[in-house]
């Protein structure tokens, strides 16, 4: 008989292995010696150590499900159970129950885990679906609607909840995208038809800007170059294709019109500037007529300057106050000349302006009397106020002399 510390081999060769509930038989070995039959039976123990220990690591150091774990731990007790190894088989009972615990504890661990990523994928999903509502209303179509897409992709990146959670979710967060995306087609389809609108309404601004292009009826062209171009700007955007070809034809048809209308204008003002030179000229002669010294001669003078004046032709209108402030300035000095001479030679206004002034001269003397009386009476009060209407009186002397004075007597 062979034996060691955890088995033994009997005379009939069958096999026992010790445990703490006696020995147990293991099997029967008929093949060799006692101690090949211990040895075999021992391999067989060493494999289930290295198996339970490969198990604990994988359990400690991988994502195993529990219940994959807890297969591999029924399958190796199973095994350890029934007996066929011979070596410490309550220690790998122990051992595999310290693995069942760690199990255990590894599932709750996982169920704590999962309920907090499911309540993490809950709020990360309401937020979510909160964004989507809210982007729904949005009139910002490109960045809303890139946003909308990205959180598609977030959403498709979360956990899933239960089937009814995730599904009224799901059915929110889907219903804002179809919203938004039938109020943007709304908006375009709208702005389509207005940019259809917009194209006619240039096309006929287009069709009239080509008629006026020849036209050499400058003011009211251009007037109606600018109404045009407001009415262009009123009308709103054509579709990009349209907008760039009848925009190219709008302005051609103004360049036309505006770059004649520019050479024109260039040759005038060239005559302008000529006809300035010489108005200036006719400008000088006609103030060495000033002062008058010989009005016939002025007079006649001055109409013939006038009249050669009146046959050049326009001058640059920032430059014709100046000038016909000059020949103006001639013409005032020869009709005052001339209401001089008239009231120098008229009878009659000399007549008057004697007659007036002789009335005040005898009221500015009755005055003076009558000062003189007052305050010979010690009236002083009454002899100052006549007083001041006599400086009243005496300065309207002074006026109707002067001009008595112009009438040469």
């Amino acid at each position: 008989m062979s034996s060691d510390p955890w088995g033994r081999v009997d005379e009939t060769g069958t096999v026992y292995v010790r445990t703490a509930e006696g020995e147990k038989v293991v099997g029967s070995w008929q093949a060799g010696t006692p101690e090949e039959a211990l040895a075999y039976f021992e391999r067989k123990y060493e494999g289930l150590v290295v198996e339970i220990g490969l198990l604990e690591r994988r359990v400690r150091t991988t994502d195993l499900s529990a219940k994959d774990a807890q297969t591999a731990i029924d399958h190796l007790r199973t095994q350890v159970e029934e007996h066929h190894a011979v070596g410490d088989l309550d220690a790998l009972r122990v051992r595999l129950d310290k693995l069942v615990a760690t199990v255990d504890s590894r599932r709750e661990e996982r169920k704590v885990q999962k309920a907090k990523q499911t309540d993490e994928a809950r709020a990360a999903k309401d937020a979510l679906v909160a964004e989507a509502e809210q982007l729904a209303q949005s009139d910002q179509w490109r960045s809303a609607g890139e946003r909308l897409r990205a959180l598609v992709d977030t959403w498709k990146g979360l956990p899933r909840l239960d089937r009814k959670s995730d599904d009224e979710l799901w059915h929110r967060f889907s219903h804002a995208r179809s919203a938004f995306s039938k109020r943007r087609k709304a908006h375009f389809a709208s702005l389509d038809a207005q940019r259809e609108d917009a194209r006619k309404v240039k096309e006929k601004l287009v069709a009239e800007a080509e008629s006026l292009s020849k036209s050499t009826d400058w003011g009211p062209t251009a007037a109606r170059y600018r109404e045009l171009m407001a009415d262009w700007k009123a009308a709103g955007r054509a579709q990009r294709e349209a907008e760039d070809d009848l925009w190219n034809r709008f302005r051609g048809a103004q360049d036309v019109f505006f770059a004649a209308r520019g050479e024109v204008f260039a040759e005038r003002d060239a005559e302008q500037v000529e006809n300035l030179k010489l108005k200036e000229e006719l400008a000088d002669e006609a103030e060495k007529l000033v002062p008058v010294t010989d009005l016939k001669a002025a007079r006649s003078a001055f109409r013939s300057l006038n009249e050669r004046w009146e046959g050049i032709g326009h001058v640059p209108r920032d430059a014709r106050p100046k000038v016909e402030g000059r020949m103006h300035a001639v013409e005032r000095a020869i009709q005052e000349a001339e209401e001089g001479e008239w009231r120098r030679t008229n009878p009659e206004a000399r007549a008057r302006a004697a007659g007036l002034t002789g009335q005040l001269q005898a009221a500015v003397d009755k005055l003076r009397e009558q000062i003189d009386a007052a305050r010979a009476a010690g009236n002083n009060a009454k002899a100052d106020k006549l007083a001041r209407e006599l400086e009243g009186r005496q300065a309207l002397l002074d006026q109707a002399l002067k001009g008595l004075e112009e009438f040469g007597g």
